[in-house]
């Protein structure tokens, strides 16, 4: 690899060494330093070109510096940025009405971070449960399903059931239960057994970070049924499957669901900007009252204007239907690759994953460093799934490149 800058100032080695020491250790990441993106490319600052096969874990679906999203960020930077919601401003109105009308709720609480979304969404089920449901005070009980993955706050960690997680960081939230996913059962045992109590449950339509487990046809429909027979709010967290990622415009669309809360994040923004929502009908939305839950940032007039041409994307280039037709595709491309090591393909949309069977000392951080090498960025879920999730702007023809460059690896294990 040359040492000659294409991009930026600091070479690759530069910048891992800087990350080394001065940065948390916090993440394991891939030993690859991006400098430039545009649609599904990215460049290291030396010049070497890549495919994306994360989108920053499904934040830039519309693909890298998608130019009307950074158009309606320049434009608007140069206006007006932050105001916090001590005032109004004149974007966040525009905004609420856009993203209420786009994805057919009521109301909407802005945040930014995905996390902070799925947080907002835990306080409002809670809050509900007292006010609405009628739950005794403190006892509010939040269904949470094993090998979830909803973020990073003690609130989740507390859910978690990956000692990765939670191990060093206790004593946990009180007031959750965890039960098997995709598993009708255990959640109507649950709900007949402690339903009077139950606010919320709370769903991943497809587990991510699991290994893009994809749940039965019928699953999330029949747990929205059985939340409706026990007055228990049914919480979507859709920050990573939403936004077109699995071929629908929402994971649950697959089940014809509306969840009762809708949690978004990452693609809202187009990956452009930390940008999170929370989506509910008023019933729900208006159990918090001014000064109980809020954000500096969350709807800052930069954050609305990025959002809604980042949704405008979505619907203008049909990135959903792009996705389903696509995710086919691929999934039929990977399928047919044939080696020992590749046990199993899954997904929805462009959403997928290939299980890999260890063997030889090699997993699938390993295959993941061979396909760096071959061009092809990705990152493994645990040792043996590695996940593949392009934007969804890449066409067939890079789409079909890709998966024989995959399957070339596999051919040389």
């Amino acid at each position: 690899m040359s040492d000659n800058l294409v991009y930026g100032k600091i070479s690759s080695k530069e910048s891992m060494e800087l990350e080394e020491k001065y940065g948390a250790h916090n993440y394991h990441p891939l030993p690859v330093v991006l400098a430039k993106g545009e649609g599904v490319h990215l460049w290291d600052p030396e010049g070497n070109h890549y495919y994306d096969f994360l989108s920053a874990y499904s934040a830039v679906n519309q693909g890298h510096c998608h130019p009307k999203i950074v158009n309606a960020l320049i434009d608007q930077a140069r206006e007006l940025t932050l105001t916090s919601r001590a005032f109004f401003n004149n974007k966040l109105g525009e905004y609420e009405k856009f993203v209420t009308d786009f994805f057919g709720y009521d109301m909407v609480l802005p945040m930014n971070s995905g996390a902070e979304g799925v947080e907002t969404a835990l306080k409002l089920a809670r809050k509900w449960g007292y006010t609405v449901k009628g739950i005794e005070k403190d006892n509010a009980i939040i269904i949470f399903c094993e090998n979830n993955f909803h973020g990073r706050t003690l609130f989740v960690v507390s859910a978690s059931t990956d000692p990765d997680c939670y191990d060093g960081f206790g004593p946990f939230i009180p007031g959750i239960m965890k039960i098997a996913y995709n598993d009708v059962n255990a959640l109507a045992e649950a709900l007949a057994k402690h339903g009077k109590n139950v606010a919320a449950f709370i769903v991943e339509p497809i587990q991510g970070e699991a290994g893009v487990f994809v749940p039965e046809d019928g699953y999330l429909k029949k747990c929205y049924e059985l939340c409706k027979e026990h007055n228990v709010l049914f919480i979507a967290d859709e920050v990573q499957t939403g936004i077109a990622r699995t071929g629908k415009l929402l994971a649950c669309d697959y089940d014809n669901v509306r969840p009762d809360i809708l949690i978004l994040g990452k693609a809202i923004s187009g990956g452009v900007l930390p940008v999170s929502a929370v989506l509910a009908d008023r019933e729900i939305m208006l159990t918090i009252k001014p000064g109980q839950h809020g954000s500096t940032f969350g709807g800052f007039p930069l954050a609305c204007a990025v959002a809604k041409a980042a949704l405008e994307v979505v619907k203008e280039e049909k990135l959903a239907e792009r996705a389903f037709t696509l995710g086919e595709r691929f999934r039929a491309s990977l399928r047919a690759i044939n080696h020992p090591m590749l046990k199993l393909v899954r997904g929805r949309g462009l959403l997928n994953a290939i299980v890999v069977e260890p063997k030889d000392g090699v997993e699938a951080w390993d295959v993941c460093l061979m396909l760096k090498e071959k061009g092809i960025l990705c990152k493994p879920t645990h040792r043996h799934i590695i996940r593949l999730a392009p934007p969804l702007v890449i066409t067939e023809e890079e789409l079909d490149e890709c998966a024989a460059i995959i399957k070339s690896v596999f051919e040389t294990l």
